[in-house]
C-alpha cells in the first residue's frame, strides 16, 4: 500500500481519483477518508467487488479529496461532483437523479406535504435535500398518523372559492377513515389547518419543540414493559428526527470553492512531504509577537482549518512574563504565547493541531522546545524566517530553502502574514487605548 494514502484525513469527505492526464475516473464519499481509499487497496478486497475495481486501480495516478462536516454533506457533494464531472467509473449518479426534498405547497389554501426531487426557487417551501429518503418517508408517515400535523394527502384542486365536489369527496377513502382533517368537506376551519401547516413548517425546519422527549419517554415506557416492537417505532422516530436536524451545508458550495479546497489540499500535501510528516497538517496554528520596545507585549495565535483561515480559533495573549526595562524578548514572548496555548490543549486535546508554525528563526526553535517541555506535550512544529523564507525544523542545522512560488511555501508565507498582522493589529489596538487613557 502507498504510504502516501496515511496523510489523508479520518474525517467525512468525498475523495476524487484522477489518471495519468488528470482525468477524473471516480468520486466517492466517505465518513472517514482514511479507511475508505485505504480499502481500495486491500488484497482481499480487489476480486471480490466485480469488475469496476480491477479495472480502476492500475488507472488510478492521483487522489485528490475534500473534507466535509458530515457524512450527509459528502453524500450531497459527492452527488453534485459526479453530475458535474460525469466519472467512467460512477455507473450509479449519472441518470440525473438528485436527492429529494420535501417541500409544502404554500401556494394552495390548503397546503399539502410533498417529495420532490424538482426546486423551483421563489415558489412553496422547500426543506432538505435528505439523502437517506426512507427515513424522511417514515418520519412523514408517523406524523401523519399520530395527528402531529395530519396534513392532505390528496392531489385534488380545490379552494375557499372553489369547493371540491361531493362526489370526489365521498369517493375519498381518507375522509371516510377520519385519517384526514378534511378541509374540503369543511371539517376543518382554514385558520385551524394554516395553524396545522405552520406546525409542519417549523417542524421540517428545526424545531422540534418537546416532541422528542415524548417520544423517548414512549419508547422507554414500552421497553421497560417488554413491547419491543412497539418501543421500535418511537426509536426509528429518533433516528429520523436525528437524520432531520443535520444541516446540510455543502450545498453552499459554488464551483471556484471546490476548486479551491483541491488547490489546498495540494498545498498541504506538499508540506506534509517538505518536513516530513505522516499525517497531512490539515489542523495548522501559528504564533507571533508584537511590542513597542518591550511595551504593550502580546502574543497571537492564528489557525488555518484546511488551508484556509479559521478565525473562530484564533487567540491574543497579554504577555505576562518579566521583560527588560528598555526592550522587549522575542524569545521570552513566543515561549510564553506557545506554553499557554498547550496549557489549552492538554485541557482540551481534541483541538490539537497537526502543525504549529513560528514566525521567526532558530532562536523562537528554542523557545518552542522550551514550552513543550515545561507543558510536557508534543506537536510537529517548524519556524518560517521572513529574511530569507527559510523553514527551519527542531535539530535541523540548515534550513529548508524552497523556490519562490512553491504551493507549500505559499501556504506558509499566507499563514505567517496573516498572524503578523493579527498580532501587530491587537498591539495597536493596546497602545492606542492606553495612551486615550493617559
Amino acid at each position: 500500500m502507498d504510504p502516501r494514502i496515511d496523510i489523508l484525513p479520518k474525517s467525512p469527505g468525498v475523495y476524487i481519483m484522477r489518471d495519468k492526464s488528470g482525468t477524473i475516473i471516480y468520486i466517492g464519499k466517505a465518513k472517514n477518508l482514511s479507511d475508505r481509499v485505504k480499502q481500495y487497496f486491500q488484497e482481499s478486497n480487489l476480486y471480490s467487488r466485480g469488475w469496476k475495481l480491477p479495472s480502476l486501480l492500475p488507472l488510478i495516478a492521483k487522489i485528490d479529496y475534500i473534507t466535509c462536516d458530515s457524512e450527509r454533506d459528502a453524500l450531497v457533494l459527492e452527488e453534485k461532483l459526479i453530475k458535474e464531472y460525469q466519472p467512467f467509473f460512477n455507473s450509479l449518479g449519472k441518470d440525473g437523479k438528485s436527492y429529494p426534498y420535501l417541500k409544502i405547497t404554500t401556494g394552495e389554501d390548503y397546503p399539502r406535504l410533498v417529495l420532490t426531487r424538482r426546486v423551483i426557487k421563489g415558489k412553496d417551501l422547500y426543506f432538505g435535500p435528505y439523502p437517506k429518503s426512507s427515513i424522511v418517508k417514515s418520519l412523514m408517515r408517523f406524523l401523519w398518523k399520530s395527528n402531529y400535523a395530519p396534513l392532505r394527502p390528496c392531489h385534488w384542486s380545490f379552494s375557499r372559492e372553489k369547493a371540491l365536489a361531493p362526489l370526489k369527496i365521498n369517493t375519498c377513502i381518507y375522509y371516510h377513515t377520519g385519517q384526514c382533517p378534511a378541509p374540503c368537506a369543511g371539517k376543518i376551519s382554514y385558520e385551524d389547518y394554516r395553524v396545522l401547516v405552520k406546525r409542519m413548517a417549523e417542524f421540517l425546519d428545526g424545531n422540534f419543540g418537546d416532541i422528542t422527549e415524548k417520544m423517548t419517554a414512549l419508547m422507554h415506557e414500552h421497553s421497560s414493559k417488554m413491547e419491543y416492537e412497539k418501543a421500535a417505532v418511537f426509536r426509528n422516530f429518533l433516528q429520523a428526527i436525528e437524520h432531520m436536524k443535520e444541516r446540510v451545508i455543502v450545498g453552499k458550495f459554488k464551483d471556484e470553492k471546490i476548486t479551491t479546497a483541491m488547490q489546498n489540499t495540494d498545498k498541504l500535501k506538499r508540506l506534509a512531504e517538505v518536513i516530513g510528516l505522516k499525517k497531512l497538517p490539515a489542523h495548522i496554528e501559528a504564533f507571533d509577537n508584537s511590542h513597542l520596545f518591550g511595551r504593550e507585549a502580546v502574543g497571537c495565535m492564528v489557525c488555518y482549518i484546511n488551508g484556509e483561515k479559521n478565525h473562530e480559533h484564533y487567540r491574543r495573549f497579554k504577555i505576562r512574563s518579566k521583560l527588560p526595562e528598555r526592550g522587549g524578548s522575542d524569545f521570552t514572548m513566543m515561549e510564553e504565547s506557545v506554553y499557554r496555548r498547550l496549557r489549552q490543549i492538554k485541557r482540551d486535546p481534541a483541538h490539537a493541531p497537526d502543525l504549529i508554525l513560528l514566525d521567526g528563526g532558530k532562536s523562537q526553535i528554542t523557545a518552542a522546545l522550551n514550552a513543550f517541555e515545561r507543558a510536557d506535550i508534543y506537536i510537529p512544529f517548524i519556524a518560517l524566517a521572513e529574511t530569507h523564507e527559510g523553514i527551519y525544523l527542531p535539530g535541523a542545522a540548515e534550513s529548508i530553502k524552497l523556490p519562490i512560488g512553491d504551493p507549500a511555501l505559499n501556504l506558509l508565507m499566507e499563514i505567517r502574514d496573516e498572524v503578523h498582522r493579527f498580532a501587530v493589529t491587537y498591539h495597536r489596538k493596546l497602545r492606542d487605548k492606553n495612551v486615550f487613557e493617559k
